[in-house]
């Protein structure tokens, strides 16, 4: 199959940022032809197969989230690596790292092995499975890593759970620095609020809810980053969102710590006033943090501190946020907002269009030991975006088997429209 996307700003930084045409021989990129230079080949290659226009669109490498959660095995009825596959590929995503905290915990070689056949019945979303740091998220004992790294996965994370001994994430960073692996932390000392459910601060006071305090975060933030400096492993830390966090990462950068960080769409697009009358779709851990921490997430954005533009999609049913807000389960889907939400960045100025593609797909590749480029013999993973596409979102039309997001209404500027991953056509826009 010969495909040529035909006319669209062609976006990998570092490498490309202008109008061009891509050609795509079966799974490969033939080559990219700039705007106004003569395609030498296009006699040899002949008539394409398949032409996409994509004048006024962005062509860029396969978006990454390197943070969902897809629930099966266990859960099913959340979502189910299917479903979670056709609402990555419905969101722009190529690829995307499932997180451990299933049931049973992929903690070892059957649940990886699992995961992965199942993907291969999707329909065609890469998926590379993260496994646990420890044996059931229990903190006690560490996995088995050498055999997880056989299996397939990408990373080591206790998602959904902190790594409360020290010494236990002392020696995780450096087993896993034998298998080349990244460690992802989730932040957070629960001992500092046992019963929070909401940022601390006027509005939880107000509602009359328990509040957890930015030094939850940030104190297993600074914590993991002094343990990395002493192991030499590399840490990444998960869904950022206070200012203390921002501040702790920029400075261990400038140290040399081989630190990296993610933030997600809703901490740089909401704060804990949007929990509005008690709305559980805006309930997840961490919380929604102020205006300043928001400010802080976004300026940590633009500086490069902040790597990563993740969801942590967390599909949850009715049965689990149709309750009082102390008792609704924590987290939101994002697959199919994150896009839409990014792209307000680019609108304000925060950041360049090409920054946003790095941080959605470049930097994950990187730091994952993937590959995103757009050159002749590259894999054709990329995603076309349309970025002036006006359009209501509705949750309804989401491809996720769960509907819980606080977004469902908003009106939004730009949508994926094709997801392409190694040249075929694994989602495409209607219209």
């Amino acid at each position: 199959m010969l495909t040529r996307i035909k006319g669209g700003r062609v976006v990998d930084p570092g490498n490309i940022d202008g109008v061009a045409d891509v050609w795509i021989q079966d799974e490969k990129i033939l080559r990219v032809v700039p705007q106004g230079q003569a395609d030498e080949n296009s006699e040899v290659s002949g008539a394409p197969d398949r032409v996409i226009d994509a004048g006024g669109m962005i062509v860029a490498p396969g978006l990454i989230d390197m943070h969902v959660h897809f629930r099966e095995p266990g859960e099913e009825y959340k979502e189910t690596i299917e479903t979670g596959c056709a609402a990555a590929a419905a969101g722009g995503f190529t690829a995307v790292c499932t997180m451990p905290n299933t049931r049973p915990v992929n903690d070892c070689l059957q649940v990886t092995e699992f995961i992965l056949e199942q993907a291969e019945k999707a329909c065609g979303v890469r998926v590379h499975p993260v496994a646990a740091v420890s044996r059931n998220l229990e903190g006690k004992a560490l996995c088995e890593y050498a055999e997880l790294k056989r299996a397939g996965v990408v990373a080591l994370s206790d998602d959904g759970r902190p790594v409360m001994s020290s010494l236990l994430m002392r020696r995780a960073l450096e087993y896993a620095k034998g298998f080349g692996l990244l460690i992802i932390s989730h932040c957070e000392d629960p001992d500092l609020a046992p019963a929070g459910v909401m940022n601390e601060g006027p509005v939880a006071t107000r509602m009359g809810l328990q509040g957890i305090p930015n030094a939850v975060e940030s104190i297993m933030v600074m914590r993991d980053i002094a343990l990395a400096e002493l192991t030499g492993g590399r840490l990444h830390i998960a869904h950022v969102s206070t200012q203390e966090s921002v501040r702790a990462v920029r400075e261990a950068k400038k140290r040399g710590v081989q630190v990296t960080a993610e933030t997600a769409p809703h901490y740089f697009t909401l704060i804990d006033a949007d929990v509005g009358a008690y709305n559980t779709h805006a309930k997840m851990n961490p919380p929604l943090r102020s205006e300043k921490d928001r400010e802080a997430v976004i300026q940590g954005l633009a500086d490069g501190t902040i790597d990563v533009i993740a969801t942590d999609h967390a599909p949850h049913s009715s049965l689990e946020k149709d309750l009082e807000f102390d008792l609704a389960a924590n987290g939101i889907i994002g697959l199919e907002t994150s896009v839409p939400l990014s792209l307000k960045l680019v609108a304000s100025g925060a950041l360049s269009m090409s920054d946003l593609i790095r941080k959605m797909s470049k930097n994950p590749a990187r730091i994952l030991n993937l590959t995103r480029e757009i050159r002749p013999g590259a894999i054709a993973d990329l995603t076309i975006i349309d970025p002036n596409a006006a359009y209501r979102i509705n949750a309804e039309n989401f491809r996720s088997r769960s509907r819980n997001t606080p977004f469902d209404g908003w009106e939004a500027i730009g949508k994926p429209v094709f997801t392409i991953v190694a040249g075929e056509i694994v989602w495409r826009a209607e219209g």
